[in-house]
Order: C-alpha cells, then sequence, then structure tokens
C-alpha cells in the first residue's frame, strides 16, 4: 500500500484531504506544519508528500529541494491557494510532481496521486534491479580465495574508485569481463552503461563503426546516424575486449579518445565529445605485439596505466573445489535437481587436470557432468577426461571409439532436456539439423 503524507496548517483541508485520498485505498498521514512533516518522514516510509506552498514555518516550495535531497524517490505534489507562475517554475525546478491550485484543482488529486505512486513504485524497483545489478557483478561475488585471485581483486578494488584507465590480462577464460564488471559497478560510473565489444568479432570497417558510428550516406548502407559505443558509454564505462587484435589503424582514433575526449564518426567532420573509462583486456603480450610493430606503443603506454594479470585456473588450483561446488549449486539448479555433491576422486581428477580454457571450460565441464548424471554424486567418470572407458547398458564402450560415446553423449542430454531438440542442440554446441541428422544416424527418435 502507498503512503502519502499530507502536510497544511489548514485542519479543515488537511483532513478533508486526508479522507478522500484514504478512501481510494492509501495509507495517509498527516502534519500542520513542515516541522512535523520532516518529522513524520523520518519516522515512516512515505511515498507522496502533498504540501500546501505556505506554512506558518517555511515555504512549501523550498521544503521540495530540501525533501528531495535527503528522499529522492518521494515525490511532491504541491498546493496553493493563489496559483502564481514563478513559484510554478520555482516549484518544478526543485523537483515537484506537480503544482496545482486548491479548491479550481480538486478533481486532479486523486489522478495526480495515483500518477506520483505509479511514478515512485517504478523508481523503487529500478532501485531494486540496479542494486542486485551490482550484487551480482561485485567483487564478492568473485569466487576464490588464492593468494593469486585475491591479489588481483585487491588491486581491482583500488583502482575502481578513480577514472584511471585499466589494463586486464591473461589467458582466455580467467574472467576478464567479470572484473571489468566489477570494476564499473564498484565505480561512480555505476550507474550509467557498461558497453562491452570483443574487438576480435568484426572486421576493420565493421569495428569502427561500432566504436565511433557514423553519419547517413558515409557509406553504402548507411541510412541513418548511427551512434557508437562510445557514445552509448558516455559518463560510464567501455570494456574493449581481445584489444590484442585491434586493426593498427584504428589504434589511432582509440589513443586520440584516451587523450582528448574526442573522435569523429564516419563520414563526419565535427568531432564528437564523450567522457568515458576505458577497461581494455587481451590475452595477447602486448609488449611482444609493440615490438613486433603490431601494435602501437603510445597505446600500449596509454592503455597500461594500471595493469592487472588475472591468474589461469592452474596457477590458482586451491580455488578448483570452490568454483566447483558453485557451479555444480548453478547447474543443479537449472536442472531442477536436488544439489548435487562431489566425490573426491571427482575434485581430484579437476586439481589435476591442466584446464588450457581456464574458468569458462572447468564451467562447461560441470554443466555436462550435471546433465550425465545419474545419481546425487558427481564421480570421475563423467568427466570427458576421467578415465578411458564408458559404460553404455552393459556394453562397455572404449573412449576412442567417437561414434558410440557421441551417441551416449547425445542421448543423455536429449534425456535431459525431455527431448527438446533446440536445447540439446544448444548444449552440445552443434546445429539443429546437425542434431536431426545424428538422431537419425544413431536412431535415437
Amino acid at each position: 500500500m502507498s503512503t502519502i503524507l499530507i502536510i497544511d496548517d489548514e485542519e479543515k483541508i488537511r483532513t478533508l484531504l486526508a479522507r478522500i485520498i484514504s478512501l481510494e485505498g492509501f495509507d495517509v498521514f498527516q502534519a500542520s506544519d513542515l516541522k512535523k512533516g520532516l518529522k513524520r518522514l523520518e519516522e515512516q516510509d512515505i511515498d507522496v508528500v502533498i504540501c500546501d506552498v505556505k506554512l506558518p514555518d517555511g515555504s512549501g516550495v523550498e521544503m521540495t529541494k530540501t525533501i528531495k535531497e535527503k528522499y529522492p524517490l518521494i515525490e511532491i505534489i504541491l498546493l496553493t491557494a493563489y496559483g502564481n507562475i514563478p513559484d510554478g517554475v520555482q516549484a518544478i525546478k526543485n523537483g515537484a510532481f506537480d503544482y496545482i491550485t486548491k479548491g479550481d484543482d480538486n478533481n486532479k488529486i486523486i489522478p495526480l496521486v495515483n500518477n506520483a505512486t505509479e511514478k515512485v513504485a517504478l523508481a523503487k524497483r529500478v532501485q531494486q534491479l540496479e542494486k542486485q545489478l551490482g550484487n551480482r557483478y561485485s567483487f564478492d561475488k568473485i569466487i576464490g580465495k588464492s593468494k593469486a585471485i585475491c591479489n588481483a581483486i585487491h588491486l581491482a578494488q583500488r583502482v575502481a574508485v578513480t577514472d584511471t584507465t585499466v589494463l586486464l590480462t591473461g589467458e582466455t577464460g580467467t574472467g576478464k569481463e567479470v572484473f571489468a564488471q566489477a570494476i564499473h559497478q564498484a565505480s561512480n560510473r555505476h550507474k550509467f552503461n557498461f558497453v562491452a565489444l570483443n574487438c576480435a568479432a568484426f572486421s576493420k570497417d565493421l569495428l569502427e563503426s561500432e566504436l565511433f558510428g557514423h553519419k547517413a550516406g558515409a557509406f553504402t548502407g548507411a541510412i541513418k546516424d548511427q551512434k557508437g559505443l562510445f557514445e552509448e558509454a558516455n559518463n560510464g564505462t567501455i570494456f574493449l575486449d581481445e584489444i590484442g587484435e585491434m586493426p593498427i589503424e584504428l589504434q589511432a582514433k582509440i589513443l586520440r579518445v584516451l587523450e582528448t575526449g574526442e573522435f569523429l564518426k564516419i563520414g563526419e567532420t565535427k568531432p564528437t565529445r564523450v567522457q568515458v573509462r576505458v577497461i581494455a583486456a587481451t590475452n595477447r603480450d602486448l609488449e611482444e605485439e609493440v615490438a613486433s610493430d603490431h601494435f602501437r606503443s603510445d597505446l600500449f603506454y596509454r592503455l597500461s596505466v594500471f595493469h592487472i594479470y588475472l591468474p589461469a585456473l592452474r596457477e590458482r588450483k586451491q580455488d578448483i573445489r570452490l568454483l566447483a561446488s558453485y557451479f555444480t549449486q548453478v547447474f543443479s539448479l537449472k536442472a531442477n535437481r536436488k544439489e548435487l555433491q562431489l566425490s573426491d576422486a571427482y575434485i581430484a581428477a579437476l586439481e589435476n587436470h591442466d584446464w588450457k580454457g581456464n574458468i569458462r571450460e572447468l564451467k562447461n565441464c560441470i554443466e555436462r557432468s550435471v546433465i550425465l548424471s545419474d545419481t546425487d554424486v558427481l564421480d570421475v567418470a563423467m568427466l570427458p577426461f576421467g578415465r578411458n572407458t564408458t559404460e553404455v547398458g552393459h556394453k562397455i564402450l572404449s573412449a576412442f571409439s567417437m561414434a558410440s560415446v557421441e551417441k551416449f553423449h547425445i542421448q543423455k542430454v536429449l534425456q535431459h532436456t525431455h527431448g527438446n531438440k533446440a536445447e540439446t542442440a544448444r548444449l552440445l554446441e552443434i546445429g539443429i539439423a546437425t542434431l536431426y541428422r545424428k538422431i537419425e544416424e544413431y536412431k535415437l527418435a
């Protein structure tokens, strides 16, 4: 139920308004002056304030500014006996939801209150979602207690509160985008956009258009003006993943943005200004790339103002058990199963594996194990590298018999998805046509 506070020194008007509004299902509180109104705001969770402009101890117009500064989600409707334009303009500037005249606009009160409470409810929902998003990408969500990962987290937390450019390095799958998101969420830019781009995913021309945008007619197919990602990230953060793959011709434009905050859209002659924090990431050795003239040295030095190395999984093996337990919980929930346990042999096999794909490979491995599991315990037999034989019914198949193992694996995934072929193809990371061909080939229909 939404809560309304009425502040008015005229008791009859205050009581009448309270009666009308309460009949609409709102919870109504009253105060006869600004001091009592402020005290009520401290005591109650108020959604909307209806306040007289002229009160014994001050102006409702000025009071609006005070309330909005302390309680930004509260909406304020101002009432006046004699409306005038300057007061109305100032009220709106101070953050009032609306400004109406007593008596003449009585029929507006309920619709205004409804609109104001809807706005408050939406604002609270957005705030809740932002909080959930912040929690999701906070440093607390980065799993690991090893010295290597704790050192990386410490460095990231120290730099997050600044506007400094950050370079994240490490092998593929070590969590560079997770760190970039956490840095953004812990910064004073967290209310603005976080925009991510994989520089290896586009050709030079497409990458330039994605980053900087273009004017209509700049090239064939450019039928309208298009914002680039730097504009989308204005006041926020742009994450340039795989920066080492960026064509050297575009590196000069990135350098200019870092140094001046300006860039030219394709087909534009007037520069666009932005205020953006840049976080870059690469799995390449950029110093070697500079030495071989594949990467600009000036851009490298500008990007690596604050360098954070993210350790490979084999460098933090004591974290594997924690990560495996977390992913098992996630995928057990996703599969609508009670949380599965991990056998000691299973954990030992995980800890002894090389993990060239790092956390991403471990995550995929755990998902596969949960799908294949017919018991409440994940065992080494469910690992693709766990042992050399797999049992299907009463027949022992060699792990080197790819057709037999493939048939068994597709069958298990189909059972897991209850025959949903689109979901099966997604989990197997193959095309739907390929899946149908395999089903026919192995007579799984």
